[in-house]
């Protein structure tokens, strides 16, 4: 099956997919009407989508032949929400959405895999074994894979693979490399509590805003002195608040910040860390710290040697080993990571960015867009992956 023609067939189809739904935007969790219209092109397809109650995006089923005994199925997926982002792209397609803009390329994820439905629906002939296709909502939110873990999607799952479009990556190239590729992401929240006093008399109260100041600055030295510095680790305070008014001793103040790292060890180890130098940090000046720690989601590691060289093969298998390119790992997290967890699975990234074509915008900007020739290779990645991870033995 030649799945680099199918994909330039239907081109048009995933282009025109991509801006419908870069068109018309929806939140995170929220993505009823993204849902409906996959959910009408998969029908379309001769497919049936099936639909979660009470909540949005939908999964279905591609069945090939049965040559072997005992059958194997591989999942893709594509995540499907977008974020609050207000949209300054000038773009003829740009949302309609006020306030919410599709600014990290999930709009090209939900055509590539529409594409590579239109593409397998048409070619069941062309492979053994299942395919199960997942339209993911929430991803943005950093949890979204978790309800469909819950509800049981990986359970009848051999193997799963998911593509990202990246901004700071040239197209056409294709990144699927081994190791670490994406950081875990981990929240954090610290309430310093103090004594209130009058700003004439500061002795008589005990400065929960001077507390916080300090334990900024002591949460920096665990990245500076506490953490292996070839490990990458990042800790942002991203939000401070506290005091009531400007001649007050502030009684409370809060932190609230983010972690970030490649090593699965070293993500267990910060929250004792930041514990330990918050409270200590807070004491020093007569504070209380309080430390609320969330795990939301780990490193996306391709450490299935296997999966990844099936991807590799495939990529080279469409467009020649000249399409394999090599990109830095990310602090930027993503919730694949949960699947990954679950089922041996494989991440890739496929350059969006375009100088010539004046594409040079970053995920999550307000101006982000992408070169659409890469979209049909993403399409047939998805199709050629799928096909050959079921053919191997």
């Amino acid at each position: 099956m030649n799945f680099q023609k199918a994909a330039e067939d239907a081109e048009a189809y995933i282009i025109k997919m991509r801006r419908y739904f870069h068109r018309h935007p929806e939140l995170s969790l929220l993505e009823v009407n993204t849902t409906a219209k996959i959910k009408d092109e998969l029908l379309k397809m001769g497919l049936t989508p099936i639909e979660y109650d009470n909540h949005t995006g939908l999964y279905c089923y591609i069945e090939g032949t049965d040559s072997a005994k005992n059958r194997k199925t591989v999942a893709l997926r594509a995540d499907i929400d977008a974020l609050p982002i207000t949209e300054c792209s000038a773009l003829p397609f740009a949302s309609i959405q006020d306030g919410v803009m599709h600014a990290c390329g999930h709009d090209c994820h939900i055509a590539m895999l529409l594409g590579a439905a239109k593409i397998l629906s048409s070619h069941t002939d062309s492979f053994p074994g299942r395919i199960k296709l997942l339209f993911q909502a929430g991803e943005e939110v950093s949890y979204g894979a978790d309800f469909y873990i819950k509800n049981n999607f990986c359970n009848d799952i051999d193997a799963i693979f998911a593509m990202h479009v990246w901004g700071d990556f040239d197209a056409p190239y294709i990144s699927i490399e081994e190791g670490s590729r994406m950081a875990s992401c981990d929240n954090f929240r610290i309430k310093i509590r103090g004594r209130a006093a009058h700003g004439a008399a500061p002795h008589k109260g005990c400065d929960a805003i001077v507390a916080a100041a300090h334990t900024v600055v002591s949460i920096q030295s665990i990245v500076s002195r506490m953490s292996d510095p070839l490990v990458p680790l990042v800790i942002t305070i991203g939000k401070i608040e506290g005091g009531q008014f400007y001649n007050i001793i502030a009684d409370k103040a809060e932190l609230t910040g983010t972690v970030r790292t490649h090593s699965p060890q070293l993500r267990m180890a910060v929250e004792k860390m930041l514990r330990k130098t918050a409270e200590g940090t807070a004491q020093n000046f007569n504070c209380t710290a309080e430390l609320d720690y969330s795990y939301h989601v780990g490193p996306v590691i391709n450490e299935h040697n296997t999966l990844t060289s099936i991807a590799r093969r495939a990529a080279i298998r469409l467009y020649g080993p000249e399409i394999l390119g090599s990109m830095p790992k990310t602090m930027s997290s993503e919730d694949f990571s949960l699947f990954m967890e679950k089922v041996p699975g494989v991440h890739a990234f496929i350059g969006a960015r375009n100088k010539e074509k004046h594409i040079t915008q970053t995920n999550h900007s307000d101006k982000f867009t992408v070169d659409e020739d890469i979209l049909k290779r993403g399409a047939a990645l998805y199709a050629q992956f799928a096909a050959d991870y079921l053919t191997e033995p």
